[in-house]
């Protein structure tokens, strides 16, 4: 329904107008800050005791998921062409993907066989690094990353007052407020965690460490190698 009725050229201006206006008095509509989070079990657990056996997967106002999706798009597009991602930062982020992360280890790895050695690797995982995300620290890192202060203000409105509802099974919860980090299951969410942490390799790569020891990012898991 939606794409029908933005393939009208009159609501697909009315449509941007609402946005750029949303971007530049830096106001995120409340109606779009509701979501509805459905708890579904893990597979192959062996017991579902314990909340960790569980995850949630959080729907969104379809019309705001296309909202964060544009802004995702054009954040993303600036970012890489202003160097405000970090080149072994991979996934979640335009002309960083899977498949270009897989060419640059293999060639790493490569690289060192034709020199006779071999390449240790050590992965890790953020566990809930979404929901840890600091506010007041990820508004430092938009601006210092040059984006313009519109942006910066507009974040403030969007990254507050969230509310959901849970659904488990056929029952379904009042709202909650979840003013923490930055929502999973929105289209901005990888660009925010993705400047983020290219925060982290910048400074990695002023450490004299860093010409000898390989740190590679894929959203939230970091490998090391050497």
């Amino acid at each position: 329904m939606l794409k029908h009725l933005l393939a009208n050229l009159h609501i697909a201006t009315l449509f941007l107008g609402m946005v750029e206006a949303c971007i530049q008095v830096g106001h995120w509509l409340a109606h779009f800050k509701e979501s509805l989070s459905v708890i579904i079990l893990k597979l192959g657990k062996p017991s579902y005791l314990t909340p960790k056996s569980f995850h949630p997967i959080i729907l969104l106002n379809t019309l705001g998921k296309l909202v964060e999706k544009m802004l995702s798009c054009q954040m993303q597009f600036d970012g890489v062409q202003y160097g405000a991602f970090q080149p072994n930062q991979f996934g979640g982020i335009s002309q960083h993907s899977t498949e270009d992360m897989g060419v640059f280890l293999t060639h790493l790895i490569r690289a060192e066989w034709a020199r006779k050695l071999k390449t240790s690797i050590v992965a890790s995982d953020i566990v809930q690094f979404f929901p840890s995300l600091n506010h007041k620290v990820l508004m430092v890192v938009i601006q210092k990353a040059g984006f313009p202060p519109v942006l910066g203000n507009f974040f403030c409105s969007y990254l507050t007052g969230h509310k959901t509802m849970y659904k488990w099974d056929n029952s379904v919860s009042g709202l909650f407020t979840v003013d923490i980090g930055v929502g999973q299951g929105s289209g901005l969410s990888l660009v925010l965690l993705g400047l983020y942490i290219g925060l982290v390799l910048k400074l990695f790569s002023f450490k004299p460490i860093s010409k000898e020891v390989q740190l590679l990012s894929y959203v939230d898991d970091g490998t090391i190698l050497t």
